[in-house]
């Protein structure tokens, strides 16, 4: 492999990173270390499989469809692939993802600077305010703040992780507070929603990778993969860093702290109030940025899925005052909201990522239906468990303590949708 080729590797796989790390993954990983103590690798190692393991799959994935997103969700059928995509732009977009850039910017950056008299209303209408404005006219500022941004955030969480590793600021909990390390770094994991995103922002990447001349099936396979193994990397080692943070306060605080609060008193205890001003702004920063990118990516498609009956910068304006409006419940009470959803949502989108892998071999679209209507079906029933419905059997299957109950009854579906014949197969390129 020439100097180019590697130069060019390395640029699409630091770009790749910026887009699945925002400020809002910083909170996940500290989290996990805390309730999870002298287990948090265990905890981490799930959280890594569901977060970079899956978005990396995504991308590999996709690159079958040459980043077509829309043909790829087809193959499950017409109408289940529009389903499952609005639910995952919507997931990516103002339900969940776009609001927790703004709560997280309050709470990270807003409260522990200027405290609780700014009133998070109006940094709400503030924030959305400037992300509406540079959503609907695409600026080069979002570009060259997002240039130096990304360097900027690195070296702090570089500093931040480095003098924790150095000067740990306690005794690694011995104990686990929650019984399924693994299982919870799962669901945790999905909360990055990385492998949601990647299916929709594939099509960035590999595009990225063409334009730079690597137009060949088996070069564009290498560059894109190669690249996609350098932001995964990249965040492998900042999330395990952060997840040992996070154990090394275990025995400070419990299951009760806040995810952002938890993150600031980390900061601050090694970094001092400095540090934690430095992070606020660089939070803020790359926040607003992330906003400004999920709402342009929203509008872009609803647009493109209407035909152009939903017009952009309508979809936009109403992404940007509903996140407003959701922003303002907090962090926490967003995690807690999204779980449910991101529960149901997730097994339906891995099982098209795993089976579009093989997208060559398998002919038959009603191995991709079946399979993701039982992926559908298990999700829903496991969810409707912790809302009091019994369906004990649901978590007697293979894999259940690992959060995968799922995983056997897919297989099954698929196999047997692959005895059934289709009247037509949907595979693109």
């Amino acid at each position: 492999m020439g100097g180019k080729q590697i130069k060019d590797m390395m640029v699409v796989g630091f770009a790749l990173f910026a887009m699945f790390f925002g400020a809002g993954n910083l909170i996940f990983p500290p989290f996990l270390g805390v309730l999870t103590g002298v287990d948090w690798w265990i905890a981490f190692s799930g959280f890594v499989f569901a977060d970079v393991g899956l978005a990396l799959l995504a991308v590999i994935a996709l690159i079958k469809y040459n980043g077509n997103a829309e043909a790829m969700l087809s193959r499950c059928g017409k109408n289940l692939g529009i389903i499952i995509g609005c639910a995952i732009v919507i997931c990516i977009g103002p339900l969940v993802a776009i609001p927790r850039t703004a709560a997280s910017t309050y709470e990270i950056g807003i409260l522990p600077t200027i405290g609780p008299g700014f009133n998070p209303i109006l940094f709400s209408i503030i924030f959305f305010a400037i992300t509406l404005v540079l959503s609907i006219r695409p600026s080069k500022v979002v570009d060259i703040v997002g240039q130096y941004l990304t360097p900027a955030l690195l070296v702090a969480l570089a500093v931040l992780i480095i003098k924790g590793i150095m000067t740990p600021l306690g005794d690694i909990r011995p104990d686990s507070l929650i019984d399924a390390a693994f299982a919870e770094g799962i669901t945790q994991g999905y909360q990055t929603m990385d492998a949601l995103a990647a299916i929709i922002f594939s099509s960035v990447i590999i595009l990225s990778v063409i334009g730079k001349g690597y137009t060949e099936e088996k070069e564009k396979f290498k560059m894109t993969l190669g690249s996609g193994i350098v932001a995964a990397v990249g965040l492998f080692l900042v999330y395990g860093g952060l997840a040992y943070l996070g154990a090394t306060v275990s025995k400070q605080y419990g299951a009760d702290i806040a995810q952002t609060e938890l993150v600031v008193n980390i900061t601050a205890a090694l970094l001092g109030n400095g540090g934690k001003v430095l992070l606020g702004v660089i939070v803020a920063l790359a926040c607003l940025t992330t906003a400004i990118g999920l709402a342009s990516a929203v509008g872009q498609y609803f647009h493109d899925l209407t035909k152009g009956k939903l017009k952009y910068e309508y979809v936009v304006i109403f992404v940007c005052v509903f996140s407003a409006v959701v922003s303002n419940f907090g962090v926490s009470t967003i995690i807690n909201f999204a779980g449910p959803i991101l529960s149901i949502v997730y097994p339906a989108a891995v099982t098209m990522i795993i089976l579009s892998l093989f997208t060559d071999k398998i002919k038959n679209d009603n191995v991709f239906k079946f399979a993701t209507y039982m992926a559908l079906l298990m999700s829903v029933l496991t969810v409707a468990i912790d809302y009091g419905f019994n369906v004990p059997f649901i978590m007697s299957f293979p894999l259940a303590p690992l959060g995968f109950n799922w995983v056997v009854p897919v297989a099954i579906a698929g196999a047997i949708g692959f005895m059934v014949p289709s009247k037509s197969s949907t595979v693109s390129k």
